[in-house]
């Protein structure tokens, strides 16, 4: 009998290993870098009136580069304020980077950083059990729904926290990504269900819909480089499948089958493009942008 596939995210190491390969591997850093400098602003532009401070909380913060980027561009529309800042974080490795890259910045002492190492499930029940009335105006979850057991719920949850005019920015990959097409087919063979990682723009989009949930969208092209995923026994292309299937050592643990039509799906033109030799998988990302509950 076939053991059943393990999470990547069981094993911390291999998964920012894994991680860190697909960011150099990929344009995701920079596509996001240009929304935050381009639509970001704007978005950002409301959430200050009449304050002296504004809370912000980032929910699965990673190594803080993102975060930088955004809490820049908030004090570039809103120079005068503070800011209060709860980085929500359940890995030590992810927490002391963010760390230490804060102490390698000048000009951030308008910011109050609270580490908080959890996940966002421990920090809504930290929060219901503190019985927190602090309001949030902006808060952005950044590829990170994935890791959560009901994506709706959590959503929920901070869009409840938001002040009147606040912003809960939520980026995923698209539902007409390479990784849409992925998970389609093969959710319920690679998916842990304690965790939901199949998700996409597509599924939250269609919740908010049902709820009658106004967001914006905005559309984010993003390329990513998966041709060592083809080269057998390559350490660096089996940890690109780790990352692509979300399945510790998916190489070695997944059936022949499995593999091999995962193997061939990611090269299917609903998923790559073949580019002077390289393959080149379609990481488009999405935005969505949610006001407070009404």
């Amino acid at each position: 009998m076939a053991h059943p596939l393990r999470s990547l995210v069981e094993d911390d190491s291999r998964y920012l290993k894994s991680f860190q390969l697909f960011l150099d591997s990929s344009s995701e850093h920079k596509c996001m870098q240009d929304f935050i400098h381009g639509s970001l602003p704007e978005i950002l532009a409301s959430i200050g009136e009449g304050k002296s401070q504004l809370n912000v909380i980032g929910v699965g913060s990673g190594a803080g580069e993102v975060d930088l980027e955004i809490l820049n561009q908030l004090h570039l529309k809103h120079p005068t304020l503070t800011v209060d800042n709860e980085v929500v974080e359940p890995s030590s490795q992810q927490l002391h980077n963010y760390k230490v890259l804060v102490s390698q910045k000048r000009d951030l002492e308008y910011i109050k950083f609270t580490w908080n190492k959890m996940t966002a499930t421990e920090f809504e029940e930290h929060w219901k059990e503190k019985k927190m009335t602090k309001k949030a105006d902006f808060i952005h979850m950044i590829q990170m729904l994935y890791y959560v057991k009901d994506p709706e719920a959590t959503i929920s949850f901070f869009q409840s926290l938001l002040n009147k005019n606040g912003k809960l920015l939520i980026i995923l990959v698209s539902g007409k990504s390479g990784w849409g097409k992925l998970w389609k087919t093969y959710r319920t063979q690679l998916s842990n269900n304690e965790i939901s990682q199949c998700v996409t723009t597509g599924d939250i989009a269609g919740l908010l819909d049902s709820k009658g949930v106004h967001y914006q969208s905005y559309e984010l092209p993003s390329q990513f480089d998966i041709t060592d995923c083809f080269k057998a026994g390559d350490e660096k292309g089996e940890l690109l499948l780790d990352f692509l299937t979300e399945v510790l050592d998916f190489s070695k643990t997944a059936s022949p089958e499995l593999k091999t039509g995962v193997l061939d799906l990611l090269r299917h033109p609903d998923c790559s493009v073949v580019s002077d030799g390289r393959v080149v998988f379609n990481n488009y990302l999405e935005v969505l942008v949610i006001g407070p509950k009404p």
